[in-house]
C-alpha cells in the first residue's frame, strides 16, 4: 500500500509541476503575441472548460478501469496539447486541450486514494496531496518563469545535437520541450500504479443516463448536511486561489515594478504558504473536527484587502505567505470530509467529478468577471478589495449555515459512517 501511496504522489506531482510550468510559458507566449491583459486569465478559463463541459462523463470514465490507466491515458492528452503549440495553434486553444487531458486525471487522481486507504488516513492522505501539489505549483510557477527568462532559455537554444535540425528556434519552444518531458515522466509514474482490485461493475455510456446519474449524484451531495458545507468551501477556495493568481501577477507588475519573471517568483510564494498550512492541517486537524476550520477562510479573505496598502517586497513577502497558510489550513480537511462522504454516499469517481463541477464552475466564474473587472478598467486595487470581502462573506454565510444545520441535528456524527 504504502508503495502504491508514493508512486501515485510522484505521478501526481510531475503532471502538476507540467501543468503549472505550461500555463506560465502559455502567457509568455501571449505577452510575445502582444495580447491585451484582459486575454491572460482566459487562459486559465479554457484550461478549467473541460473540467464543467465533461463532469456527467469523467466520472464513470475513472471507474471503468484501473486509476492508474486512466492517469496514463490523461497525460498523454496533455502531452498532445504542448505538440499543438509546436504546430502554431493559439495557447488559448492548446491549453485547452492540456485541460482536457487534466479533467479526466483528476477523478482517478482523487478517487483512488478512497480505494487504497481507511477513512481515518484520509485527512493525512489528502494533506500530502495538496502539500505535494502546491509544492508542483511552487516549482512549476518558478520554473514557468525561468524557463522562458534570458539565462535558461539561452542555455536550452545552445543545445545542438550533430546531423540533426531540430527546429527549436525560440524561448517557448524550448521551455515546451522541457514541459513534454516532465509529463512523459509523469506517465512512466502511471504505469508503476499497482490495481487496487476495486471494481464498481458495468460503467453506463448512454450520454442521457449519464447526465441523469451526474444530476442524481450532484443532488445528493448538496442536500447532505455534511457534503454540503464541505462542497461549498472548497468550490469558493479553488474560484478563489486561481483568481488570486493573476491578481498576484497583475498587482507585482503594476504595484511592486517587478518583471515577469519575479512576479511569477510571488505567485510561488503565495503556494508556499498553502503548502504550510496544509502540512499543519494534516498534521493537528482530524477528519472529526475538521469543520473546525472554517473561520480560517474569513480570515484569509480580510488579510487580502490589506494586499491594497502593501507597497514593497519585503512586506509582500510575509503577506502573501500568510494569505496561503490561511487557506490551506482549511483546505485540506474540508477536501477530506468531502472525498469521505462522497465515498459513503457514492462512488469515488462520481462524487470527484461532482466536486470539479462546482469547483471549475467557480473558477471560470471568477476568472471570467476578473477578465471582465480589467477589460472595464477599474482600478486593482478596487478589484483586490472586492475579491477579500466576496471571499469573507461567503465563508461568513457557510459558517452560519453550518450552524443553522447543527440545530437541526448533529451531522458531525456522520463523519466516519460506513458506506451505504
Amino acid at each position: 500500500m504504502n508503495r502504491g501511496f508514493y508512486t501515485i504522489m510522484a505521478a501526481q506531482f510531475f503532471s502538476s509541476l507540467a501543468d503549472n510550468a505550461l500555463l506560465f510559458v502559455a502567457i509568455d507566449l501571449l505577452v510575445t503575441m502582444k495580447s491585451p491583459a484582459w486575454i491572460t486569465p482566459l487562459l486559465k478559463l479554457s484550461f478549467t472548460l473541460f473540467y464543467v463541459l465533461l463532469a456527467a462523463f469523467v466520472g464513470a470514465f475513472a471507474d471503468s478501469m484501473p486509476k492508474g490507466k486512466v492517469m496514463f491515458i490523461s497525460n498523454l492528452i496533455k502531452v498532445a496539447g504542448c505538440l499543438l503549440i509546436f504546430a502554431h495553434v493559439h495557447p488559448l486553444l492548446a491549453y485547452a486541450l492540456v485541460g482536457f487531458g487534466a479533467a479526466v486525471y483528476s477523478p482517478a487522481k482523487y478517487g483512488i486514494l478512497t480505494e487504497l486507504l481507511p477513512a481515518e488516513k484520509l485527512v493525512a492522505a489528502n494533506g500530502w496531496v495538496e502539500g505535494l501539489t502546491v509544492m508542483s505549483i511552487i516549482f512549476g510557477t518558478v520554473m514557468g518563469g525561468k524557463l522562458v527568462g534570458g539565462q535558461v532559455s539561452s542555455f536550452l537554444l545552445g543545445f545542438d545535437f550533430p546531423l540533426i535540425e531540430t527546429g527549436i528556434d525560440t524561448p517557448p519552444e524550448a521551455a515546451l520541450c522541457v514541459v513534454v518531458g516532465i509529463y512523459m515522466l509523469a506517465a512512466l509514474f502511471n504505469t508503476r500504479i499497482p490495481d487496487t482490485g476495486c471494481v464498481y461493475g458495468h460503467q453506463e455510456r448512454n450520454p442521457i443516463k449519464l447526465i441523469t446519474d451526474f444530476a442524481n449524484c450532484y443532488g445528493l451531495l448538496w442536500k447532505d448536511k455534511l457534503g454540503q458545507i464541505s462542497l461549498a468551501v472548497t468550490t469558493l477556495f479553488w474560484g478563489a486561489a486561481q483568481t488570486l493568481q493573476f491578481i498576484v501577477l497583475e498587482w507585482a507588475n503594476r504595484t511592486l515594478k517587478l518583471t515577469y519573471e519575479q512576479s511569477t517568483s510571488l505567485v510561488g510564494v503565495v503556494a508556499i504558504g498553502v503548502a504550510l498550512g496544509a502540512v499543519l492541517s494534516a498534521r493537528f486537524i482530524s477528519l472529526r473536527k475538521s469543520l473546525n476550520v472554517i473561520p480560517m477562510g474569513i480570515a484569509m479573505g480580510v488579510i487580502v484587502m490589506s494586499m491594497t496598502l502593501v507597497k514593497s517586497v519585503a512586506l509582500a513577502y510575509p503577506l502573501l505567505i500568510l494569505v496561503g497558510l490561511l487557506g490551506g489550513f482549511f483546505l485540506v480537511p474540508m477536501n477530506a470530509l468531502l472525498q469521505h462522504r462522497g465515498h459513503v454516499l457514492m462512488s469515488a469517481g462520481h462524487s470527484i467529478a461532482v466536486q470539479n463541477f462546482n469547483e471549475n464552475l467557480s473558477i471560470l466564474t471568477m476568472l471570467a468577471m476578473y477578465s471582465l473587472m480589467l477589460r472595464g478598467h477599474l482600478n486593482l486595487d478596487v478589484i483586490i478589495v472586492l475579491f477579500g470581502l466576496f471571499l469573507a462573506g461567503t465563508m461568513f454565510f457557510i459558517m452560519r449555515k453550518h450552524a443553522a444545520n447543527q440545530r437541526e441535528f448533529d451531522s458531525v456524527a456522520l463523519i466516519g459512517e460506513l458506506k451505504h
